[in-house]
């Protein structure tokens, strides 16, 4: 009994409480002033608007010294919110935004875009609902895209990434990066034209600062203008592939909805009826196949 009036003793139970209340309105105050930083920081990044070059600055910075990365890390909200660690934070948030959209924007300069829209339009057409799942058309698409931008990636390695990671190569940052994005430009620039889809370059030409001069080549063209007029591009071959894909699908269709119509099964969905041989028809004709092949032989030689 003395043992459990001890334990829930009132007095011990105020001091207690009193002491909780403090710890919490402390913690309060600091996840306050942490929100707040990060709140303002986000706001100063997305109002400055910086580029790669500052995220490989941040980065090389933070490797250069990182005792002082470390104080300022333990330093606190009010040394993150200061002019200095603002820009530290700035730096800091650019580099994590440009790591986590670098393998999408990789991806977009890549065969995936076509594929992937290719193969679910195919989908579409056969009417198979959820079948393949989204995983396993994706990672087909994966593997085409390898297939198709070894030679693109072999490249860029051999032309950027190993002369700049040699330690007795003089090239700068910049040299390796113009390096690295002439075979990708150039592949891009190929499926462009193999396309005759060239006036998407305009479109997205003109809205660049007047004093731009106009493009005599496609060396000349900028990398913000010709990754989105790619894009543009592959959707429209995509589009027009997929056309040709559910052309003989929806034939069956209306031949499987034109006779259950006749015969009065109005209460029979024609889909239902069609799949099975939407199915064997495209099993007969090794559909996988050929639409896998035609995908392939779109993009061609890549240079």
């Amino acid at each position: 009994m003395n043992a459990f009036q001890t334990e829930f003793d009132p007095a011990t139970t105020r001091r207690g409480a009193a002491q909780r209340a403090e710890r919490t309105g402390r913690s309060g105050l600091s996840a306050r002033r942490v929100v707040r930083g990060a709140v303002v920081a986000a706001l100063a990044l997305l109002i400055t608007g910086s580029w790669f070059p500052a995220a490989v600055s941040a980065q090389t910075s933070a490797a250069g010294d990182p005792a002082g990365t470390q104080s300022f890390l333990a330093s606190g909200p009010e040394a993150w919110t200061s002019p200095r660690g603002l820009t530290s934070t700035l730096q800091v948030m650019l580099l994590l935004t440009v790591l986590s959209l670098a393998p999408a924007v990789l991806l977009m300069t890549t065969s995936f875009v076509r594929i992937v829209v290719v193969l679910g339009l195919l989908r579409q057409a056969l009417g198979t609902q959820q079948l393949p799942p989204s995983q396993v058309l994706t990672s087909l698409a994966l593997f085409m895209t390898l297939l198709i931008m070894t030679p693109v990636w072999k490249d860029v390695y051999d032309g950027a990434i190993r002369p700049y990671t040699d330690p007795r190569s003089s090239l700068t940052l910049e040299e390796a990066w113009q390096r690295g994005a002439f075979p990708i430009k150039r592949f891009m620039a190929q499926q462009i034209n193999a396309a005759g889809n060239t006036d998407d370059i305009h479109v997205f030409y003109r809205h660049l600062p007047p004093e731009t001069p106009p493009p005599r080549t496609f060396d000349d063209v900028p990398l913000q203008v010709l990754l989105p007029a790619y894009m543009l591009s592959e959707l429209k071959v995509a589009f027009s592939i997929g056309f040709m894909i559910y052309l003989p699908f929806l034939i069956l269709d209306i031949v499987v909805a034109s006779v259950t119509i006749s015969m009065g099964m109005l209460m029979l969905p024609p889909v239902m009826i069609s799949l099975p041989f939407k199915l064997m028809l495209f099993v007969l004709v090794d559909g996988w196949r050929l639409v896998v092949g035609m995908l392939l032989e779109s993009f061609g030689t890549p240079y």
